[in-house]
């Protein structure tokens, strides 16, 4: 199971990735001039795979190793949340700080999954994709290390339990 939430992770983590890669022009050309309604539209979408594909990973990692996803009607906020905290599994995955950034993103997710794209307003979504690039890195940064103590900690008990065996 560790396998497989480690292989989710990373598979996220390169359509995140593939996202940034495919947005490039669009991303870069909003940092020079405001963008049209058309414009604003395709990067709001691209906000939103951006979070859509991060809480896959929080998703991953809480149904695969914390064994536990929150329920409830605040649920996305409190798997971030839950993100930061470490459990008898798993150290944490993100900082405090860093999940504190990404409320931002996830706030944003909500409203434009319930509003029409008409209602965007380039001034809103700036101070999301202003950072954009800088925030992925930073988590990337956090998931990497993650997943390498991670790996780490599950190498290390298992060389131990095949000594005890």
């Amino acid at each position: 199971m560790v396998d497989k939430v480690i292989s989710q992770v990373k598979f996220e983590m390169g359509q995140i990735n593939q996202l940034f890669e495919s947005y490039a022009d669009l991303l870069e050309q909003a940092q020079k001039k405001a963008p049209d309604l058309v414009e604003v539209t395709a990067m709001a979408s691209v906000l939103h795979s951006f979070y859509n594909g991060l809480e896959n990973i929080f998703l991953s990692i809480a149904k695969g190793i914390d064994r536990d996803v929150p329920a409830g009607v605040q649920w996305h906020r409190d798997l971030l949340t839950r993100m930061t905290e470490a459990t008898s599994s798993r150290g944490p995955v993100l900082t405090v700080d860093m999940a504190h950034q990404l409320a931002n993103y996830l706030g944003f997710r909500h409203f434009y999954r319930h509003s029409y794209s008409f209602f965007l307003e380039w001034d809103e979504l700036e101070r999301l994709v202003t950072p954009l690039a800088e925030i992925w890195e930073q988590t990337k940064n956090e998931l990497q290390l993650f997943l390498d103590s991670f790996v780490l900690v599950n190498s290390t008990l298992n060389n131990r339990r095949n000594l005890v065996s």
